[in-house]
């Protein structure tokens, strides 16, 4: 018989539906039964492509006598960690707390009222079945000492990470300089990225060293970037078929991935591969950008231009199945091709995975192994696309690896961004379409009047967005406001942004909750400060705040910004890869900032001209006619497109010139 979880919709809920464990779902009636009935609650929180979840799932919670002993003890909840990132939150950080180390799937005990006592991640069987016992135990034997431990434990959440401002504290070019200074001693030197497996892409951390390798000109930070990027671009890690990256490599090598896909990964990677190519015109940046953009819209995208959130890592059961190759199978599709094929992506020793399977990746320049195999490099490079071609076509024939097919507001504004981006370096219309459908989709199904936003729909399920939703979704409508030129995608992110500030903000602690003053109530209110595979929600925010203060000249905004940066200029120098977004707004504030506004009838043609060839800190302006916007306002010329670079509230006189306009931007950087 299936349980409580049959009656929602989340993909990753519903993989537990018909366990013999009695799961419910996250709710008021769930919580009211704990509390009836006086037990203990599991929170056990996963997403439907974890690998690991799906292996405790068939060791533990198919497993009879297990599910026997949680189900008489236990009131089990099953929490989709995509879709209540709030709740995760809680008690991973509870876990952390007590672990020194979080994960997924998390297990959590708590209280009936909610508060944690114990937890972990992945459990072995045996081991599991001990906690299980040994906590039904101690609270039928002890209760008090389990409500003491409770106490404690929530009292160290609610002071977790919650750094205080340093309003003395002035922005300093050294606290970056020791940040980067400590960061360069965990750099790998042969592969790139941290010397530590496993190896994330992470990557904010990358974009924020680009633009400052970029300012310090940094030529030793430029080449462990380029080193970092081309073998990630060269790994295991990237789909050499299909495009796109898996979340990790398990080896310092970006060999073999943890195979699951997702969105959010691959949208800031197209962002960082593109603003890598605006710096280095690296021809393979490029072809990564192009591909894995093809990979999200056939696959991840759905008839309405919303993108979904995920692929599971696992198809038949076995994890990495639908991406690997067994030499045999190659030399049988690809036929005398095969021999280069080979050569061009390590069908050999170096890329053996185990049970003869192979990973395919990249370990040699092109020009080497066309010279090897007496090619031109185009003539190797028209084989090669060949041969990826039958094996896509192959590929297609197996059994595909599980959908999420969640469409997470949050998610997808960082995947609208990404495609704006994109368009602005490579002029490509298609990925200014794809922008514009995903924001049309967004606008239609997610933002609703008064400046609030859903987090998901599916089905059933209807759940309001938290501080990422808004911090995302805004940055992806002022991305849209450069590529179009239309001031209604600005004054919507300025709508979320009063909103977010008005539901999210609390000035007397000034810090903003990842969760709406209206939302369901927690054991404890959470801020999420570090930056980790997605940047931090407060940080996404203060950078909005301080780019919409200058568009709306809104000194407030900016002080808000400034606030929350101070509270963490310590993390920043101590721990640059976890503050990486706020190191970014860091660099924004004590780099000189350049406001170009661009009015006339060719304003949309004028900013690809020349956006690929201006520094990071450039904040542009943009309308055809004339305009209230504070920058732009008495500046439209008729039957003229006209340049004014502005500093510190001041402008130049207005030019025709694009080459002017670039000497005076890099004027104001001295």
């Amino acid at each position: 018989m299936p349980n409580h979880l049959i009656k929602e919709s989340s993909p990753y809920l519903l993989q537990h539906a018909n366990n013999p464990v009695n799961w419910y779902a996250w709710n008021d009636e769930t919580l009211s039964i704990a509390n009836r009935e006086n037990k203990l609650i599991l929170v056990s929180i996963g997403y439907s492509a974890c690998h690991w979840c799906h292996v405790m799932e068939h060791e533990s919670f198919e497993d009879e006598h297990v599910a026997e002993i949680m189900n008489k003890y236990f009131i089990n909840i099953k929490v989709d960690r995509e879709e209540r990132p709030d709740i995760d939150m809680v008690y991973m950080g509870a876990v952390q707390l007590m672990s020194g180390h979080g994960g997924w799937p998390l297990n959590c005990f708590a209280l009936p009222d909610g508060r944690p006592i114990y937890g972990g991640t992945y459990f072995p069987k045996h081991q599991w079945i001990n906690v299980l016992e040994n906590l039904a135990n101690l609270f039928k034997t002890d209760p008090q000492k389990v409500f003491e431990y409770a106490k404690h434990l929530t009292d160290g959440l609610e002071q977790l990470e919650m750094p205080k401002p340093l309003p003395d504290h002035d922005f300093s070019a050294d606290t970056l300089s020791k940040s980067v200074s400590k960061w360069k001693q965990a750099f790998d030197p042969t592969f790139g990225g941290p010397n530590k497996a496993p190896k994330f892409p992470l990557p904010n951390n990358y974009l924020f060293l680009l633009h400052y390798s970029f300012y310090e000109n940094d030529i030793a930070l430029k080449k462990h970037i380029d080193l970092t990027l081309t073998r990630m671009a060269w790994g295991g890690i990237y789909d050499h078929i299909g495009g796109g990256f898996a979340r990790y490599s398990t080896d310092l090598f970006w060999k073999v991935p943890h195979f699951e896909k997702m969105l959010y990964d691959n949208a800031q990677l197209i962002t960082l591969y593109s603003l890598a190519f605006k710096q280095t015109q690296n021809q393979l940046y490029k072809n990564v950008v192009y591909e894995t953009v093809q990979f999200v819209e056939r696959e991840l995208m759905n008839s309405e231009f919303g993108f979904y959130s995920a692929l599971d890592a696992d198809s038949e059961g076995v994890e990495g199945k639908y991406y690997v190759w067994k030499k045999e199978e190659l030399q049988y599709l690809l036929g005398s091709d095969f021999e280069i094929f080979a050569d061009y992506y390590c069908v050999n020793e170096t890329g053996y995975w185990e049970e003869e399977n192979y990973v395919l990746l990249k370990n040699a320049d092109e020009s080497l192994i066309a010279f090897n195999h007496g090619l031109m490099v185009h003539e190797l490079k028209f084989k090669i696309d060949s041969c990826r071609q039958i094996l896509l076509s192959a590929r297609d024939q197996r059994i595909r690896p599980g959908l999420d097919n969640k469409v997470l507001a949050s998610w997808n504004g960082l995947m609208c961004k990404a495609l704006c981006d994109a368009y602005l370096v490579f002029e490509e219309p298609k990925f200014k379409d794809l922008a514009l459908g995903n924001a049309n989709y967004l606008l239609t199904n997610y933002c609703k009047p008064g400046g609030k936003i859903l987090r998901v729909i599916n089905h059933k399920t209807t759940i309001h967005g938290f501080l990422e939703d808004y911090a995302f979704v805004s940055e992806a409508m002022i991305s849209l406001y450069l590529i179009t030129a239309n001031e209604e995608w600005l004054i919507k992110s300025k709508e979320l942004t009063e909103y977010a500030i008005a539901n999210f903000y609390e000035a007397s602690k000034q810090t903003f909750y990842f969760t709406d003053l209206t939302q369901e109530k927690l054991v404890v209110r959470k801020a999420e400060w570090s930056d980790n595979v997605m940047p931090a929600s407060s940080s996404q925010m203060a950078i909005n705040l301080k780019i919409l203060s200058v568009y709306f000249n809104n000194p407030e905004w900016a002080h808000i910004s400034e606030t929350l940066l101070k509270s963490v200029i310590s993390e920043i120098e101590n721990y640059g890869p976890g503050y990486s977004n706020w190191a970014l707004l860091l660099l924004q504030v004590i780099k000189p900032q350049t406001e170009l506004v661009i009015v006339g009838n060719r304003v949309n043609e004028k900013i690809l001209s020349i956006y690929k060839r201006t520094p990071p800190n450039v904040i542009f302006a943009l309308s055809e006619n004339a305009s209230e916007l504070p920058l732009l306002k008495d500046r439209y010329v008729k039957d003229k497109t006209v340049f004014y670079v502005c500093k510190n509230k001041s402008c130049l006189l207005p030019t025709e010139s694009e080459e002017e306009v670039l000497k005076h931007i890099e004027e104001t950087r001295t």
